[in-house]
């Protein structure tokens, strides 16, 4: 099979190097993907065409008979890719522009989890400062507040006092930090969260392991949020009976509804979750992998993924099968992320590891690895336990040298 993947980062890496391996994939293009996956093998071609460019897209995959594409980035799904390949009768496991607004609007994901009662945290939403002010009054912190749209994992503040409330709103209503827009003001619900992805087409859902990750930039979960900077998988904290509960009372039900609401949903559907003290919560939904969690969930899948993709899209029965061994990953990112950073900075000692390492954001110079991107190497170590995924993570990165890189030191402390 001729395989397309859409995207250019860690998460898309991963998704590549799980499809590498499928004995169905003949030759694998990544658009634009990043030099890092050219070592996937000498099937794998990087295609200089942007994640955003649904036409120019469209027309390659037209021209090379693509069997089969994967996106990874949300706002490629957002632009409707999914709708323009299917018009034209090419297979893509990514879902529509519709059943996207599960991640596109904050605001109708918590309106269809309300329909549908899907448990998640309590909620309004405005798009008026002062009024958004005057409920804040009336409350107060702690509160969440989330931008209605999409914000690249940034538009979510979890703010403690009323004055940090205060200023997310100045941020998101008055000063469009990310764009005109609404905010949705939620209830703040305490527990330790999990990422639960699952693979769905229509009402067929069809769970991975969980993972955790961490969103602090810093040690000790301190610091601003980030896209993440790090994750895991298993999951110790989180019991089994939790998960298979919150598969049939969140995941399945959530499928059903997109159905119902006339806009069935295809592709990763992923359930950003919390334990509280009354059971497992929504706290988002995302309508593709998350990254980090891709980069830990893949590799302990020991199943196929083309041939689950392809089963799942005949609406043949999948049962995954996983490995035994624990994956941690930790992320290593420009030194002022997710702040202002620089790029080019240089990173030597990448041939010395052997472990897995996904790139983020990376490019080859001169033969020289230089980094391009806030993120920039995800390490992952694996092992009989957490503990050994750990050692065998921190292992590699400190094996590799790259001054202009930070990274976390405390990756899975809540397991370890």
């Amino acid at each position: 099979m001729k395989i397309l993947i859409i995207g250019r980062g860690g998460r898309e890496h991963a998704i590549a190097w799980k499809v590498a391996q499928s004995a169905l994939t003949t030759q694998l293009y990544i658009a634009p993907g990043n030099p890092g996956m050219l070592t996937l093998g000498a099937n794998v071609q990087l295609v200089p065409i942007d994640e955003n460019d649904t036409a120019a897209l469209l027309e390659f995959a037209r021209e090379q008979q693509m069997d089969l594409t994967i996106v990874g980035p949300e706002a490629a799904l957002m632009n409707g890719i999914a709708d323009e390949f299917q018009k034209a009768g090419l297979a893509i496991f990514a879902p529509t522009k519709a059943a996207a607004r599960i991640e596109g609007s904050k605001q109708f994901a918590k309106e269809l989890m309300d329909k549908y009662h899907i448990p998640t945290a309590r909620y309004r939403t405005f798009e008026d400062y002062t009024e958004a002010k005057e409920y804040l009054d009336l409350i107060g912190a702690p509160i969440v507040i989330k931008y209605d749209g999409l914000a690249a994992g940034k538009g979510v503040v979890v703010a403690m006092t009323a004055g940090e409330a205060d200023e997310a709103l100045k941020d998101m209503l008055l000063d469009n930090r990310f764009g005109q827009g609404k905010v949705v003001m939620e209830e703040f619900l305490q527990g330790p969260e999990f990422s639960l992805l699952t693979l769905v087409n229509g009402e067929q859902v069809v769970p991975l392991a969980i993972a955790q990750d961490h969103k602090r930039a810093y040690d000790g979960d301190k610091g601003p949020n980030t896209g993440g900077m790090g994750a895991y998988s298993p999951v110790p904290v989180i019991p089994q009976e939790q998960v298979e509960w919150a598969v049939e009372q969140i995941m399945k039900p959530a499928a059903k509804a997109m159905v119902a609401e006339g806009c069935s949903f295809c592709g990763v559907l992923y359930g950003g979750l919390m334990l509280t003290k009354d059971g497992p919560k929504v706290i988002e939904f995302n309508a593709r992998f998350g990254d980090p969690e891709t980069e830990v969930v893949l590799p302990k899948l020991k199943s196929d993924f083309v041939e689950m993709v392809l089963a799942l899209l005949r609406h043949e029965e999948v049962v995954p099968e996983f490995y035994d061994e624990a994956f941690l990953g930790v992320v290593l990112a420009a030194k002022g992320y997710p702040g202002k950073y620089e790029k080019g900075l240089e990173i030597c000692g990448l041939d010395n590891v052997s472990q897995t390492v996904f790139h983020m954001g990376t490019t080859l110079k001169d033969g020289k690895w230089l980094s391009n991107g806030g993120r920039v190497l995800f390490v992952v170590g694996r092992g009989a336990t957490l503990r050994e995924a750990r050692e065998d993570a921190y292992k590699a990165v400190n094996s590799i040298d790259a001054p202009g890189l930070f990274h976390r030191e405390d990756i899975g402390w809540q397991a370890v």
